[in-house]
């Protein structure tokens, strides 16, 4: 899988753009020009130049400097909260299956009742609800998209618990742990792999979302959304300030859902044989 990877152009593109993007978040205190969150009226709308290499917006902030430091919000954001979402899924979502029976169909009613709200609605409730702050919107999307993950989980599990070497193992001997552990999990692992690299695209989205709508940081956060959000005052007169923080989401969506796309070809029978 990993060889077929590196040779799948689409793959090494969403590869390519993820890596560069981690890079420059790692990397956004050397390679920022000046401190993002610096105002300086004086210099306010500077076009492009050496010392602002894509200018200054509203407040005389360096563009480029935000977008940097933007990459550590959207991914430092989405990319823990995806690891945490798809841990809850693997966990429950695999025991729903393994044990079935009315431990199963309360799950399934569980998961039908939390999907009926969409996540965008279920978290603009439980923000008005709880306030403004990152951690009051990473407890919302916690709570309105664990249901996903863990019936997508229980569906995958409950695929493979169906197959005869599950039935062989039993036979065996083999303890119920070993038979999740062993069998199950790493046979459904890399189906998840790219349902979870696909979702982290949607958490930028989701995250960009809420920040242009003014939910979760401070204002004049260095965020790609809060970005959009300031410079639509200017669109008509600056219009680079809108696209560029713009850009830079749907790169990094387009990254990862390329990747995860790339994964799921070479993941299925047709794609596994190129």
């Amino acid at each position: 899988m990993i060889k077929r990877t590196f040779t799948n152009k689409q793959a090494l593109l969403g590869i390519t753009i993820i890596i560069a993007l981690t890079l420059a978040a790692a990397a956004a205190p050397l390679l920022s020009p000046h401190n993002p969150n610096r105002i300086d009226v004086l210099h306010k709308y500077l076009p492009a130049s050496s010392a602002y290499p894509l200018g200054t917006d509203q407040l005389g902030r360096c563009v480029f400097s935000r977008l940097l430091y933007g990459a550590r919000y959207s991914l430092g954001i989405a990319v823990p909260m995806m690891l945490l979402l798809g841990g809850i899924g693997i966990v429950l979502g695999t025991a729903a299956a393994y044990i079935g029976g009315k431990v199963e169909q309360c799950f399934l009613i569980i998961c039908d009742i939390f999907m009926a709200f969409p996540p965008l609605v279920v978290v603009m409730s439980l923000v008005g609800a709880l306030g403004e702050g990152i951690s009051n919107i990473l407890l919302a999307i916690l709570f309105s998209m664990w249901v996903w993950f863990a019936k997508i989980v229980r569906t995958y599990a409950g695929m493979e618990m169906s197959k005869d070497y599950i039935t062989a193992s039993r036979i065996a001997g083999c303890s119920d742990a070993r038979i999740i552990f062993h069998h199950v999990i790493p046979n459904i692992f890399p189906q998840f792999i790219v349902y979870l690299s696909t979702g982290i695209a949607s958490l930028i989205l989701m995250v960009s979302s809420f920040s242009f709508l003014g939910l979760g940081f401070p204002a004049g956060t260095p965020e790609w959304g809060a970005m959009l959000s300031e410079a639509r005052s200017s669109v008509y007169s600056h219009p680079l300030l809108l696209l560029y923080p713009g850009l830079c989401v749907l790169l990094a969506a387009a990254g990862f859902n390329l990747f995860g796309e790339a994964l799921r070809d070479i993941t299925t029978p047709e794609g596994a044989g190129e």
